[in-house]
């Protein structure tokens, strides 16, 4: 077996004794009425407007929440946005009479130990004064973020999400079980790694059982997609798009087969929610499932507009970094935490190389076994890791999205203890 690549990881040490991976100002809107505002901030920066030197580009993300009425789900998913491990300074932009708590967010951001600055519209004097307030304050925290120092993280410090979109009839065979692979090399050196989304596991809910560390978690696990069934009857539609067809996937059986094999073959260490961090639950290493359907009978619509909802509430877990494997191709990062693309399809990655990452279509052309791949997939991780970009950075994409959801907290059989896991051992 080829050894594995050393880690040279340095990151960013947070009060919470996390470490991020990159040091990035985040410019969060509290209402869609606020939303212009805050973009021509990040515009500023992206395109040199302001702060001469200043080196902003690529370290100033948008991200924000439409509703001018919030819900637990979307306070929670700011928090936990807002001090991600990868988010050194917010700025929190307000138009004044939406109902999101901003006072109270940034409270949250400033006992994290960040600096936040807070504008709002109507009190500043509308559009320009606010952008050139925000704009004034940024300039001056980042030159304090450039001087923040690096220090050594181990890889059992990073968290690793993987999703897969626009699937073709090539992502089970390839992409996915080559992330796998790379899911199993790092929970072996002790990274927490998580997987989902429940809705796209329909048939594989005994498979995981099997892998439970705990009987309980293993009933939990299959409670979870029956939830996620239910969903999806109640609104008339699976996790099964037309372009999944049109690229030679079959059933939903087949589909969820292939998603399932992102999860490798490590054991299950524990169910989360949107918002929930291992980390902070008093959990350690290992593999999560990241339940991503709603909780109770629908009321907001699909569990997950677009890719985009679900890799923010991986980012909200405390994601790292993404895995995102592609058949069909996409183009989409997202703000705050990279996205590593890994293409299924061959023919696909030689009409998109500039936005793929990793060739795992090598695997279909026999010219590369899974077990390549997934080193491969591994290295790359330790690599954006270590401060290289992924192509979707490379390229500004800083894509976010955040809707309207409601859950109920995970129960204790969800985390189970590490006597627990001990006992039943």
């Amino acid at each position: 077996m080829t050894t594995l690549p050393q880690s040279h990881i340095r990151g960013y040490l947070r009060r919470d004794g996390r470490k991020g991976i990159r040091n990035h100002v985040a410019v969060a809107y509290m209402v869609e009425c606020a939303h212009h505002v805050a973009r021509e901030i990040v515009l500023n920066f992206r395109h040199q407007k302001w702060g001469g030197g200043v080196a902003g580009i690529g370290q100033v993300h948008l991200i924000g929440f439409p509703g001018c009425f919030p819900n637990a789900y979307a306070e929670t998913m700011m928090e936990q946005l807002l001090t991600h491990p990868n988010v050194g300074a917010v700025v929190l932009v307000s138009l004044g009479c939406e109902s999101m708590n901003k006072h109270h967010l940034a409270q949250f951001v400033a006992d994290s130990g960040r600096p936040v600055h807070t504008v709002t519209i109507q009190e500043t004097g509308g559009t320009r004064k606010s952008i050139g307030e925000a704009t004034e304050w940024i300039v001056s925290t980042i030159k304090e973020l450039e001087r923040t120092k690096s220090v050594p993280m181990g890889i059992e410090e990073l968290v690793i999400g993987t999703i897969c979109g626009g699937s073709d009839g090539t992502s089970g065979i390839t992409a996915n079980p080559a992330v796998g692979r790379s899911f199993d090399l790092l929970i072996e050196q002790g990274a927490t790694c998580i997987f989902e989304e429940t809705g796209e596991l329909v048939g594989c809910e005994y498979h995981m059982k099997n892998r439970a560390v705990t009987p309980e978690l293993g009933e939990e696990l299959v409670r979870c997609v029956a939830k996620a069934a239910h969903y999806y009857t109640v609104l008339g539609h699976g996790s099964f798009a037309v372009g999944n067809a049109s690229g030679g996937l079959t059933t939903m059986e087949e589909k969820s087969l292939g998603a399932y094999a992102k999860s490798g073959a490590s054991p299950i260490r524990g169910i989360i929610k949107p918002g929930e961090v291992p980390s902070q639950k008093g959990l350690g290493g290992g593999l999560y499932l990241l339940d991503v359907v709603p909780d109770g009978e629908p009321r907001f619509g699909f569990p997950n507009i677009s890719d985009n909802a679900e890799i923010v509430e991986l980012i909200a877990c405390g994601c790292h970094l993404t895995l995102f494997t592609t058949g069909r191709g996409s183009v989409v990062g997202s703000a705050l935490a990279p996205v590593i693309k890994v293409c299924a399809n061959p023919e696909t990655y030689d009409r998109m190389r500039d936005d793929m990452d990793i060739n795992a279509g090598r695997i279909l052309n026999g010219k590369a076994t899974l077990d390549e791949v997934g080193r491969e997939i591994y290295t790359s991780v330790i690599r954006v890791a270590e401060g290289a970009r992924s192509l979707s950075e490379e390229l500004g994409h800083q894509e976010f999205i955040l809707g309207y959801k409601q859950f109920e907290p995970s129960g204790p059989a969800c985390f189970p203890s590490d006597q627990r896991i001990a006992k039943v051992a």
